[in-house]
């Protein structure tokens, strides 16, 4: 007879309501105190804190889905249940809801040490409050467990052990993670993208355009996706998710945060970027490895403790965040790039979308791997999080895409070309997003690029971003860049032809 190995669930872990040793949804005033020995307060009175590990530990990650786990990595949560249950440890626990549509939304339940109150600040103010119901999602977050990170997830469980990290960003992605699984089950896709609503009053009437920014973290997709347009009333641009979202087969995007976001801050200017700034340095936020004086003075330009110096700031802190985090139907979605070889924007059709989704070509950022920051990098989808087969995500964005009949396009914002290239601007990427929700730029066919590209944009000169003009011998280069392209997606056996056939 063949040994049956017990997998944990929720109900392996005691009930914090009444368990004596758990405290249970304090505070978030209480979270704060539990921390005041690492605190280092701001001159705006908001906590900063610096922790040990300062970027995700990806490949210190896995999941039973993607690998068979063995007797070690289901010790790993033998030890986290262990530890919640034993009642001579000074445990914390918070309940928390990602997301609010009803087909994917997820009760979350967080457990960690009590002097790491830090992180669960950080985290509860990112989401919202659970009405006392049963967990979808628990993680065990244990900093001092290991010597070395050792991230395990049990999707199908719901159930997450962080040992040895104590990097706030390894409980937030711990339940977003589970929360984009829970969408594809639901015949949906999680998203790594920010969602936004504009709102427009021109010839074509009033009406609302919803898009989505898909990019790495640090790309430019905060930046983006609570950017206002510059557009006035009865006009304007609405923020609704930064960072994780639902794609469902109705077409709605689910969103998952809330109550707060968690921003990039090195290099956060109070010109660039007026809102993100001021909602860093109002007293509601938690700055987590930001440089800060004797003082409490900050300063988001100095890289004392890395360059993935983060905020958690407050949605209702942002003059461009919507009050809802859903979107009712999205019209377009933006795959953010850095590469030199793109033209400012690319349309695209269905099938070059997958291609850009499961190329996910953009430059390593302080979120990922900080040893290797400014290195081109391809991720599926731009999301590091994706549990299961890459390549069957690809094939379901594009039935999805075509389904809603959404468009899709390439959007670079670093520069043009590789010589005398050419900076893509805020001003020129403003007027590129502004002239796509009005559908007011001229396109055509791009035959070295083998892509549709704007002949005008209003407001820009858009003629001195043609990318050959940029690129000594561009004919080799591209050649060289498409080849790589196929031979990146040829490794996904699960991709279908006809996508690998698309490559640009």
């Amino acid at each position: 007879m063949e040994n049956t190995i017990h997998l944990p669930t929720s109900a392996d872990f005691p009930d914090p309501a009444t368990a004596n040793h758990v405290t249970y949804n304090p505070s978030l005033t209480d979270l704060r105190d539990y921390s005041a020995h690492l605190e280092t307060t701001t001159d705006f009175e908001a906590p900063s804190y610096v922790s040990e590990y300062r970027s995700r530990s990806a490949a210190q990650t896995a999941t039973s889905v993607d690998r068979s786990f063995d007797e070690d990595d289901l010790a790993v949560f033998e030890h986290a249940i262990e530890w919640v249950n034993d009642p001579t440890n000074d445990v914390l626990c918070v309940d928390r809801v990602v997301g609010r549509d009803e087909d994917v939304s997820a009760v979350c339940r967080l457990f960690l040490p009590k002097e790491y109150g830090r992180i669960a600040l950080a985290w509860a103010k990112l989401l919202e409050p659970a009405d006392g119901v049963e967990p979808d999602f628990v993680t065990v977050q244990l900093p001092d467990a290991t010597a070395e990170p050792c991230i395990r997830v049990l999707p199908e469980e719901g159930l997450t052990a962080v040992f040895g990290s104590d990097y706030t960003g390894e409980a937030k992605k711990s339940f977003l993670r589970l929360f984009m699984f829970r969408a594809k089950q639901s015949g949906g896709l999680g998203l790594h993208a920010g969602s936004k609503r504009v709102t427009l009053d021109d010839s074509d009437g009033r009406r609302e355009v919803g898009q989505l920014f898909l990019g790495l973290s640090g790309t430019g997709k905060s930046t983006l996706t609570s950017h206002g347009l510059w557009l006035d009333e009865p006009e304007g641009a609405e923020m609704l998710q930064d960072d994780v979202c639902a794609l469902l087969p109705s077409g709605s995007v689910a969103g998952s945060e809330g109550g707060g976001l968690y921003i990039k801050t090195l290099g956060l200017d109070a010109d660039e970027q007026p809102e993100l700034y001021e909602a860093a340095t109002n007293e509601s936020a938690v700055l987590e490895n930001v440089s800060v004086d004797a003082d409490g003075c900050v300063d988001f330009d100095e890289p004392e403790y890395g360059r993935n110096a983060r905020a958690v700031i407050q949605r209702d802190c942002l003059k461009s965040s919507a009050e809802d985090i859903d979107l009712d139907q999205v019209d377009q979605v933006f795959f953010i790039t850095r590469n030199p070889l793109m033209p400012p924007i690319a349309k695209l059709d269905e099938t070059q979308a997958a291609v850009a989704f499961m190329l996910g070509e953009s430059v390593e950022t302080s979120a990922g791997d900080p040893s290797r920051i400014g290195e081109p990098i391809r991720v599926v989808g731009t999301n590091p999080f994706i549990i299961g087969s890459e390549g069957d995500e690809g094939n379901r964005f594009r039935d999805l895409i075509d389904d809603l009949d959404v468009d899709c396009f390439v959007l670079n914002t670093g520069a043009v070309g590789t010589d005398d290239p050419v900076d893509v601007g805020v001003e020129e990427t403003v007027a590129i997003l502004e002239g796509v929700a009005r559908d007011s730029i001229e396109w055509g066919y791009d035959d070295t690029l083998g892509l549709m590209v704007p002949t005008d944009v209003p407001g820009i000169d858009i003629t001195q971003f043609v990318v050959a003009d940029h690129v000594e011998d561009f004919d080799e280069a591209h050649s060289t860049l498409r080849a790589e392209r196929r031979s990146y997606l040829a490794q996904f056996d699960e991709l279908d032809d006809d996508i690998v056939d698309a490559t640009y």
